[in-house]
C-alpha cells in the first residue's frame, strides 16, 4: 500500500517540498568543498552524511512557519489564495538558506568558520556595507548566478508538488497529522529528544575539529548565534585558585628600558599572513618589509589573536584576544572599561592618534580607539583630499601612510603612540593603473596588493626618516590576521594564525635578531611597556617578552580553543581536550600526539581552563582593570 493511504496529499506535498531544501542545501554544500577544498585535507564521506543531519536541523528551525501553515487544521488549504501564500513563504525561507550558504562559499576563505550572527552586526559598522555593495556584485557575481540558478530548480521542483487533487477537510483527521507532523519536524530542529537541543558545537561530535565547518551550513550557524549571549560563566576552579593558575593583572618592568621618552608606531598590515612574506617563502611581494626584519627583532613564530581585522585592533592595544563568537568590539562587551596601551601610556604624558585611511566610522575603530585612550582618530575624513581614494574602502596606502608619517608631526608631541592599519591589500585589491606593470603578479589577486602595499611601506619610511622624531622611535610591524590562503599549508589550523611580528629600532637598542619564541599580539603592549621603562599595572592576556615564564598564543574559532604551546597545539572544546599536534612538524594535523602527552596535557588544561575562566568571568562583570 503507497504512503498515499496513509498520509493526506498535502502531507507527502510538504515532505516533498522540505526535501526540495534539503537537496539544494547539499548542493551548496558540494560547492563549499569544491571551492574550499584546501581547509579540508582530512575530509571524509561521513562528513557528508553529517552535515545532512546539520540540514535537517536547520529545516527543522528555519522552516517551522512553512511547515506549520502547511499543517494547520483549515478548510482554506485548498484555496489558490492559500497555496501562493505558502509557495510564496517556502521561496523566501529556501531562498535566504540557499544565499547564506553560498555567502559563505567566498567569505570563509577570509574568517575560516561558517559566519555567525556577529555577520549583520559587522556589516552595519560604518558605512562599511554601502561602499562594498558594488564590489561585491561585481566580483562575485557568479554566486549571484548560481543563487539564480538553484532559485530556478528549486522553483521547479516546487511545482512538481502541487497537489492533483483537493483533499477533503477532515477536522480530526488534519488535527492529528498537524500535532504529530509538527512535534516530528520540531524534534528534528532539535536535534533530538535530548536534554539540550543540538547547536553549533554538535559538529564536532561527528567530525574532527578541523572540519566542523565542512558538517556545519551557515543558516543553522546564523540563527543558533541570534540573541545568544557572547559568554556563559564558567567554574572549573575557585575563585581564589582561579587567580593563581591564570591572572590578567601584571606590572611593567623598569629593567628592559632601551631610553627616556621613546615614541611608539605600531603599523597593522592589512592580510600580511606568513603565506605572503618573502622572509618565510622566498616570494617576490615584500621586498621593504624583507629589509626591515633583517634589522629587527623579527618573531618568526608569531600569531595573529583573530580571524578579522576587527579583532585585531584590541588584541595590540588592549591585550583583548578574541575568544568569543563575535568580535570584542561589536559584542556587548565593546564598551568595557579597560587598560589599553595608549590610556596607560597618557598617564606619563604620551601624546596619542590612530591613523586608518578608511572612510570614519569603519569596522568602529573611531569608537573602540578612544575607548583604548587615543586622544585622537585620524581617517579618510581628516585625510580631505578624495582624488586619492580607492573607490570602495578610502584613502590609497600609497598617500595615507607617508602623509600619516608627516602629520605625525604636526599633530602629536613627544613622547608619543601613533597606530596605523593599512588598507590597500583588502578585498577588492584595487591598485593604481601606474602601478600595476610594475608590482609582481601572483595565483590571486591579493599577491599585487601585498606588493603594493609593501611598496606603500618604503613611502612611509621615507618620509619618516625625514620626521625629528624618527631615531627615538619603536616601530613595531605586524599583520592584523591572515588572508584567504592560495597555498593549502597556509590553510589548516596549525597555520591560519601564523603573521609577521617585528620590533625595528633605527637606533638598534634592540634586535636585529630572529626570535623562534611564541609570540602574539596580546604581547606587544606588554613588551612595549617594558621597553619604555614604564612602571605600572595593567591587565592584559599578553605577557612580556622579557618574562620568564614559557611563552604560548592562544585562539579561538567555531566552539574550539587552540593553545599553541611549546611545539604543540591543542585543540580544547566543550570543556575538554580532543587533540594535540606537533604544528611545526605536522601541519596537517595527521598524527594527534594527546595520548603520548598526559603531562603536557594537564599543564595544557589548566592554562586553557584558567584563561577561558578568568575571560568570560571579567568581560561579562566589566573588571577588565588592575582595580
Amino acid at each position: 500500500m503507497s504512503s498515499h493511504a496513509w498520509f493526506p496529499e498535502y502531507f507527502n506535498a510538504l515532505l516533498k517540498r522540505l526535501g526540495i531544501n534539503l537537496i539544494m542545501l547539499s548542493v551548496t554544500r558540494i560547492l563549499f568543498y569544491s571551492l574550499n577544498s584546501s581547509a579540508f585535507p582530512a575530509w571524509q564521506a561521513t562528513d557528508f552524511l553529517a552535515g545532512i543531519c546539520m540540514d535537517c536541523i536547520a529545516i527543522g528551525i528555519w522552516f517551522i512557519p512553512f511547515y506549520g501553515l502547511s499543517l494547520l487544521p483549515n478548510p482554506y488549504r485548498n484555496s489558490k489564495l492559500y497555496q501562493h501564500f505558502l509557495f510564496a513563504l517556502f521561496h523566501i525561507t529556501n531562498t535566504i538558506m540557499l544565499m547564506l550558504n553560498l555567502l559563505d562559499i567566498e567569505y570563509f576563505k577570509y574568517t575560516s568558520k561558517r559566519s555567525t550572527a556577529d555577520l549583520f552586526t559587522i556589516m552595519g559598522t560604518g558605512d562599511d556595507l554601502s561602499q562594498l555593495i558594488g564590489a561585491f556584485f561585481i566580483d562575485f557575481w557568479w554566486l549571484i548566478a548560481l543563487l539564480i540558478i538553484l532559485f530556478i530548480g528549486s522553483h521547479m521542483a516546487y511545482r512538481r508538488t502541487l497537489p492533483k487533487k483537493k483533499t477533503p477537510f477532515r477536522l480530526g483527521r488534519e488535527l492529528l497529522f498537524f500535532i504529530v507532523g509538527c512535534s516530528l519536524l520540531f524534534v528534528m530542529g532539535r536535534g533530538g529528544i535530548g536534554l539540550r537541543p543540538a547547536d553549533t558545537l554538535t559538529a564536532a561530535q561527528f567530525t574532527r575539529i578541523e572540519n566542523t565547518g565542512l558538517v556545519l551550513n551557515t543558516p543553522l550557524t546564523i540563527i543558533k548565534t541570534l540573541g545568544k549571549p557572547a559568554l556563559k560563566e564558567v567554574d572549573y576552579f575557585s575563585r581564589k585558585d582561579s587567580s593563581k593558575i591564570y591572572n590578567p593583572i601584571q606590572r611593567s618592568s623598569t629593567q628592559q628600558k632601551i631610553g627616556e621618552n621613546v615614541n611608539i608606531v605600531v603599523i597593522i598590515l592589512e592580510s600580511f599572513g606568513n603565506e605572503w612574506i618573502g622572509k618565510k617563502t622566498g616570494g617576490p611581494y615584500t621586498p621593504f618589509l624583507d629589509s626591515l626584519i633583517d634589522q629587527s627583532l623579527y618573531f618568526s613564530n608569531a600569531f595573529a589573536n583573530g580571524k578579522k581585522s576587527i579583532e585585531a585592533v584590541p588584541a595590540i592595544f588592549a591585550g583583548i584576544p578574541s575568544l568569543l563568537d563575535e568580535p570584542y568590539i561589536t559584542s556587548n562587551y565593546g564598551t568595557n572599561t579597560i587598560t589599553a596601551l595608549p590610556k596607560l601610556l597618557a598617564q606619563e604624558g604620551y601624546s596619542s592618534a590612530f591613523f586608518h585611511g578608511a572612510t570614519n566610522g569603519s569596522m568602529k575603530f573611531d569608537e573602540f580607539s578612544s575607548l583604548a585612550g587615543f586622544e585622537k582618530y585620524i581617517g579618510r575624513t581628516e585625510y580631505n583630499n578624495d582624488e586619492h581614494n580607492d573607490e570602495t574602502w578610502g584613502i590609497l596606502d600609497e598617500y595615507f601612510m607617508p602623509w600619516t608619517a608627516a602629520t605625525i608631526s604636526t599633530e602629536l608631541t613627544e613622547p608619543f603612540i601613533a597606530g596605523l592599519f593599512t588598507l590597500s591589500s583588502h578585498h577588492p585589491y584595487f591598485i593604481p593603473e601606474k602601478h600595476r606593470a610594475q608590482l609582481p603578479d601572483g595565483e590571486t589577486e591579493l599577491a599585487k596588493s601585498i606588493a603594493y602595499t609593501d611598496m606603500s611601506l618604503r613611502l612611509f619610511f621615507e618620509r619618516a626618516q625625514e620626521q625629528p622624531w624618527y631615531q627615538n622611535t619603536i616601530f613595531v610591524l605586524c599583520a592584523d590576521h591572515t588572508p584567504a590562503g592560495h597555498d593549502p599549508r597556509f590553510n589548516q589550523r596549525t597555520t591560519m594564525y601564523q603573521i609577521p611580528i617585528i620590533f625595528f629600532d633605527p637606533q638598534h637598542r634592540i634586535g636585529p635578531e630572529v626570535n623562534e619564541t611564541i609570540f602574539s599580539q596580546v604581547d606587544i603592549a606588554p613588551t612595549l611597556l617594558d621597553l619604555i621603562g614604564s612602571n605600572q599595572s595593567f591587565y592584559s592576556f599578553g605577557n612580556s617578552l622579557f618574562e620568564k615564564e614559557e611563552k604560548y598564543a592562544v585562539n579561538y574559532l567555531e566552539g574550539t580553543y587552540h593553545l599553541f604551546r611549546g611545539n604543540y597545539m591543542t585543540n580544547f572544546t566543550q570543556g575538554v581536550t580532543k587533540n594535540m599536534y606537533n604544528y611545526s612538524l605536522d601541519p596537517y594535523m595527521v598524527n594527534d600526539s594527546l595520548s603520548a602527552l598526559s603531562k603536557e596535557q594537564d599543564r595544557n588544561d589548566q592554562l586553557i581552563k584558567g584563561i577561558i575562566q578568568r575571560y568570560n568571568h571579567d568581560l561579562i562583570h566589566n573588571k577588565m582593570t588592575t582595580k
